[in-house]
């Protein structure tokens, strides 16, 4: 049943894509950022003050542009070329030509989608269709194909889960507090103002699982002051605020204290969120339907600020972590909301994702706000008072029947099945980071990006259509864009590093050649100019009467959008991991951090050899290092 349920996997997965926009466009500002004094901005970024400190450029940033189609049709060219035969080559340029000519279908959904950026209806001419066709009508479990993950560093302070979770959750009560008053600092790309709005989407909200499409739901934070606890399948509703006041943390902790003492083992029931989305929606029907409580138990949970799972598990290498936060045992979460921290027996901590409505940039700097307050104590973590009137952690009961349980049953079988399919392995490679990076005068996004393109090389003897995600937050409403990461300069390097007669000198040259055309597009992508987003927007315009222009029934076109790899880069000195799944079943997810002295990658694929490629990761890393080692120049020596 399963498999008849996963068939239509693949096309959405491959229109999404890598799923977290690559923080190097968006620079170092996730922790709290300084403000901006507005005069030095440009005219364009007109400030409201009515819209609060996070909001107020929100309007004034510009729409999402639309690129010329003879822009965006030789950009498609260049990025087939690598991938490409003559004579496939050949029929699809012959295919692009007939798409732009002047009159042809092309040019008028070229005039329907700029006539779309200009109405007023429309702050971002993709929004709507990109978070219906990505997300909300995909209909595959959101764990593991959708959902990500940050493992964080050990606070060798609180080894205590009672104590860690108390600080972690007074860290989340600050941010929170700056996001619902709109006091957050917005962030900031090349020093310009980026969109903010997907914050309304992080605290207070959940993705609710309906035919044919989910939806997202917020929730007042002003009547729903209560965090989600979860411990043994068991929630808990407990009130971070009581009369007026913000639980301390003392207070918070013996609040878990008391929910580690009380849980007893309760059916999975949050297992149903890891279905596929129709089999998901038909059993919230079913556990409705059970008793008319359960509807009440459903809402405090959609309706709760965050989750925090509080696991029965004590993960130690970097495999069992990233494992733990990704996905667990699948029953100690409910995976449509947008934030779940988990805290295990031992200490250690993390964060899974939903991601329908909001990218990872804003989630890093929540997490990595999180992580630094509490490493370097800027909160009040230490008032020891509690107060004698808090009320005790509220269970919040489900009455399950034979066909509740029935559906957690099922979901369980599925879940087991999917998540034993996938093989995931940790490259934490220590030999350096974008210190020495930077010293090879390259960019770091780009250069890891080379050590990919290498491995994959080193393993297969070709190159294949590659994705990694453009943040295009600087416009209204901005998410992503595709970077196409593989290049005829990207191919050239790649022979040249396992071909012995080409000079290392040569090879020196191929790569400056290759991490120049990947930063050329991935401006272009930030920018919004990238293929693939055009693209999907001249298709959604076709009538139902209109035929399909050959360059969407070119052979092409499907192939070089099918991602063999989905990348991304999202880096933290205070994370020890972060990733999520591949997106085609002959493909690889790769996830990676570039922190100073070190480049991690999170390795993930369905059976295909995870840890060769994290060998191959390992050695292409190693091996570009050497290559470029002798370009240094020698310290000058002291007279």
């Amino acid at each position: 049943m399963w498999k008849a349920i996963a068939k239509g996997r693949s096309q959405s997965q491959v229109l999404r894509g890598s799923f977290k926009p690559s923080l190097r466009q968006v620079g170092k500002a996730m922790a709290p950022i300084t403000g901006r004094n507005s005069s030095t901005l440009p005219g364009l970024y007109k400030e409201d003050p009515s819209k609060g400190p996070m909001l107020r450029y929100e309007d004034s940033l510009p729409k999402l542009p639309v690129p010329t189609l003879e822009e965006t049709a030789a950009r498609y060219l260049k990025t087939v070329h690598p991938l490409l035969s003559p004579s496939e080559l050949e029929s699809t340029t012959k295919a692009v030509q007939e798409f732009i000519k002047p009159g042809a279908i092309g040019t008028k959904l070229q005039e329907k989608l700029i006539s779309r950026r200009e109405d007023p209806k429309h702050k971002n001419w993709i929004y709507e269709w990109w978070n219906d066709a990505a997300y909300l009508t995909y209909r595959d479990p959101v764990v593991p194909y959708v959902s990500y993950f940050y493992s964080h560093r050990d606070d060798r302070r609180r080894r205590d889960p009672s104590k860690r979770a108390a600080a972690i959750s007074t860290a989340i009560l600050s941010f929170k507090k700056q996001v619902d008053e709109k006091t957050l600092e917005p962030e900031y790309m090349k020093k310009l103002p980026i969109s903010m709005e997907s914050y309304q989407w992080m605290f207070n909200a959940c993705r609710i699982p309906a035919k044919p499409a989910d939806f997202p739901k917020t929730y007042s934070p002003a009547e729903h002051k209560h965090i989600l606890v979860v411990r043994k399948n068991q929630f808990f509703k407990v009130m971070h605020e009581v009369d007026g006041k913000q639980l301390n943390t003392s207070e918070l902790e013996q609040q878990f204290k008391r929910i580690y003492e009380r849980a007893e083992r309760q059916p999975g029931i949050g297992m149903l969120t890891t279905e596929n989305r129709d089999v998901w929606t038909d059993a919230r029907e079913v556990l409705l339907n059970a008793h008319p409580s359960n509807a009440a138990a459903l809402e405090a949970i959609e309706a709760a600020s965050f989750v925090i799972c509080l696991d029965d598990a004590a993960p130690v290498t970097l495999e069992e972590r990233a494992h733990q936060y990704w996905h667990g045992d699948g029953s100690n979460r409910w995976f449509d909301k947008p934030l779940q921290f988990i805290v295990n027996d031992n200490g250690t901590s993390g964060f899974t994702g939903e991601h329908s409505m909001m990218d990872g940039t804003p989630t890093h700097r929540l997490n990595d706000y999180v992580n630094e307050v509490i490493f370097a104590n800027k909160l009040d973590f230490s008032d020891p008072s509690v107060r004698s009137n808090l009320p005790e952690p509220t269970p919040i009961k489900f009455h399950v029947n034979k066909e509740v349980q029935a559906e957690v049953e099922r979901a369980t079988k599925d879940f087991n099945q999917v998540i034993g399919s996938h093989e995931l392995r940790v490259q934490a490679y220590q030999g350096y980071g974008k210190g020495l990076i930077k010293k090879f005068k390259s960019s770091p996004d780009a250069y890891v990006q080379m050590i990919i393109q290498l491995a994959y090389f080193k393993m297969y003897g070709k190159s294949r259509p590659t994705y990694e995600s453009a943040a295009t937050r600087r416009f209204q409403q901005g998410r992503t864009e595709t970077c196409r990461s593989v290049s005829d300069d990207s191919v050239a390097f790649c022979k040249a590093m396992q071909d012995s007669s080409i000079s290392p000198e040569e090879t020196v040259s191929l790569f400056r050649k290759a991490i120049n055309s990947h930063v050329e597009y991935i401006t272009a992508a930030s920018d919004g100019k990238g293929v693939d987003r055009h693209l999907f927007g001249l298709k959604k315009l076709l009538g139902p009467n209109d035929e399909m222009p050959a360059i969407y029934k070119d052979p092409a076109f499907a192939y070089s959008s099918k991602w063999f790899i989905s990348s991304s880069q999202l880096s933290s000195e205070y994370f020890n991991g972060y990733g999520w799944s591949q997106v085609v079943d002959d493909g690889w997810g790769i996830a990676y951090m570039i922190n100073e002295n070190s480049i991690q990658f999170n390795v993930c694929s369905k059976g295909l050899g995870s840890d060769r490629m994290s060998f191959y990761l390992n050695e292409a890393a190693g091996d570009m290092r050497d290559l470029l080692a002798p370009t240094l120049e020698a310290p000058k020596a002291k007279l």
